[in-house]
């Protein structure tokens, strides 16, 4: 009978289900193996055994030969007669589950990640292709927030740099030193009214916040990435990306260029009303702005 090459996890007292495992010991139970139901369990690639256990460095995990009949359900196998060759270390574990350098997560291409699928280096959140960045989906650098096409921002989906806010293009937006709410300037303790199109407004920062208009805006997708499964690939992205295989799909930039235009032509002319209706609205420089002709 063939043998077969796998990967186990185990409980820190090599326990498994119950059942105490040793290395270099040989196991064996009387019964036809079927996955998630009798017999000993274990994956092909090491990376697979994380879909069912904690990518804990507490765990054991083991290099294992099934050596009776094996049955296999996706990414998992189930044997009734399995070795336990050796122990694999965690530092020899991280190098086999990812692609890149020094990483501490899971399935990264990239360098010293301790999140998981980075294309980027040094994240510590998840599906980056930027470096340093702690949010996720950045493409950017030195992100704390999530979906930066920019760097060095705290807030949410900014192409600019050091925003604090969301939905930035420029640079350094909220100011510093306030201790009221929704202020772009320094050393401010009320709220101010906003220009809406170069033009003075009795509305509120916070009040456009809840506006419908602003809700409506905030559903334009300026995603700057998208992760791709590697069921969803192409073979041309699948040639592009060979480390697919290792991260189970790929980081792929977005072209928001015809965000906008998308979002306008999805809305409903009441909702579109709703748009036209903001305060000192001004077609052209909402088109100067947007691209969208309202």
């Amino acid at each position: 009978m063939t043998t077969t090459k796998g990967f186990k996890v185990f409980n820190p007292d090599w326990t498994c289900r119950g059942f105490q495992y040793e290395v270099g010991n040989t196991f064996e139970e009387n019964v036809v193996p079927s996955v998630c139901d009798r017999g000993f369990h274990f994956c092909k690639e090491a990376k697979d055994c994380f879909n069912y256990y904690n990518f804990d460095p507490n765990n054991k995990v083991a290099e294992v030969i099934a050596l009776g009949e094996v049955v296999e359900d996706g990414d998992k196998c189930a044997t009734n007669k399995i070795q336990i060759v050796r122990e694999i270390p965690w530092t020899e574990l991280l190098e086999m589950v990812n692609l890149g350098k020094g990483n501490a997560g899971l399935c990264n291409s990239g360098n010293r990640n301790s999140g998981n699928r980075n294309s980027g280096n040094r994240n510590s959140g998840d599906c980056n292709s930027g470096d340093w960045n702690s949010g996720d989906c950045n493409s950017g650098n030195r992100n704390s927030g999530d979906c930066n096409s920019g760097n060095r921002n705290s807030g949410n989906r900014n192409s600019g740099n050091r925003n604090s806010g969301d939905w930035n293009s420029g640079d350094c937006n909220s100011g510093d030193w306030n201790k009221s709410s929704f202020n772009v300037g320094c050393f401010n303790t009320e709220q101010h009214k906003l220009k809406f199109f170069d033009k003075e407004t009795d509305m509120t920062f916070e009040e456009w916040r809840n506006s419908d208009a602003f809700y409506l805006l905030n559903q334009i997708d300026f995603r700057p990435t998208e992760w791709v499964w590697a069921d969803n690939m192409t073979d041309e992205e699948k040639a592009a990306h060979p480390e697919w295989e290792t991260t189970e799909g790929y980081l792929k930039l977005r072209d928001n260029s015809n965000a906008c235009l998308e979002w306008w032509e999805g809305l409903s002319e009441t909702r579109k009303g709703i748009i036209r209706s903001i305060p000192n609205f001004d077609a052209a420089k909402f088109f100067e702005i947007t691209g969208i002709k309202a």
